[in-house]
């Protein structure tokens, strides 16, 4: 990692070209970053479930006092005009087919008493998702299939810096036909909207992006997954997939700014950065999940820990640029 004014006083767990990994508590290590240093933090912290995951995870009802101290040093380190994006899944309450509102209340709480601003709701889809809770999906069908997780996209100020050309979409192709017939149906719709002969005859490189991100979460070769499993390591039971960081990477940051996530499970924030030349931290409690989010960064030629080295995991290696 260059060193800058935003150097940790902590020991990396291990670092790349661009950034470094640590163990521990975020609600602690982040008091170590200065004020307004960090561009971007984008996250999937545990989810309030019903079921109690390996990985921890609080009760809905104690959720939102139990992540305020998080946001608190969150909002600390962001630069004026940086961004906080959040993913977080639903949940049932215990024992009855009706759900839990914590992603809402977290998301007043935020905005009311942590400062933040709700730039936009997005949400992540996820098409292959299993038909979850079983219980009312699968058993008593009386639920449809939980696809979506909601994601708030937070900001320290009510102008965060965003471009939304950095992440347009291919055209369809009646999009590609209309740009090359340069003509179409204009006038007034039902809508009210009046819609001129020129209006949408420019090409601009690419679709809009919706705050909709249909992002299948299935790998299965993954070179993350292969290098774990080669390594006997511990694969994280809730990845999110690593093109979720980089659209909002790409979207709501620039070349070499700063990119946290604080809760850094299998260390797709630190790969997606990587990949697109950002500054980037991410922390973890679970030393074995640590341990497997290196395999996303060290030489593949050679597994880590047929190499030698004074330290178990190889720990004191440099990875090479992504």
């Amino acid at each position: 990692m260059r060193r800058d004014q935003n150097e940790m006083t902590t020991t990396p767990y291990y670092s790349t070209n661009y950034g470094s990994a640590y163990l521990g508590d975020s609600s602690q290590l982040m008091k170590e970053i200065p004020d307004g240093t960090v561009n971007l933090v984008v996250t999937s912290p545990p989810f309030a479930l019903t079921r109690k995951k390996e990985y921890g995870n609080a009760e809905d009802d104690e959720y939102v006092e139990w992540f305020m101290p998080f946001a608190k040093e969150i909002r600390r380190i962001l630069t004026d005009d940086g961004s906080f994006v959040i993913d977080l899944g639903g949940a049932y309450r215990k024992g009855f087919p009706t759900r839990s509102l914590y992603q809402f209340e977290l998301l007043i709480k935020l905005c009311k008493d942590g400062g933040f601003h709700l730039a936009q709701e997005c949400y992540h889809y996820n098409p292959t998702r299993l038909p979850t809770p079983a219980e009312w999906v699968t058993v008593r069908r009386v639920r449809l299939k939980d696809s979506v997780n909601v994601v708030w996209w937070l900001s320290k100020s009510k102008n965060p810096k965003s471009d939304n050309r950095k992440v347009l979409l291919a055209y369809s192709v009646a999009m590609e036909d209309l740009l090359k017939r340069q003509s179409y149906n204009a006038g007034k719709r039902p809508s009210e909207h009046d819609i001129n002969t020129t209006s949408f005859l420019t090409n601009n490189g690419g679709a809009i992006a919706p705050n909709v991100l249909a992002l299948a979460n299935s790998e299965s070769n993954s070179s993350y997954i292969t290098r774990c499993k080669e390594n006997n390591l511990k694969l994280h039971p809730a990845r999110f997939p690593v093109a979720f960081a980089e659209f909002f990477i790409r979207f709501l940051t620039d070349e070499d700014d700063l990119v946290l996530d604080p809760f850094g499970g299998s260390g797709s924030t630190g790969e997606g950065a990587e990949k697109l030349a950002r500054r980037w931290i991410t922390m973890e409690l679970d030393e074995d999940y640590l341990r497997g989010s290196k395999m996303r960064f060290d030489d593949e030629q050679q597994p880590l820990l047929l190499r030698e080295t004074p330290v178990k995991y190889g720990r004191s290696k440099k990875a090479k640029a992504a």
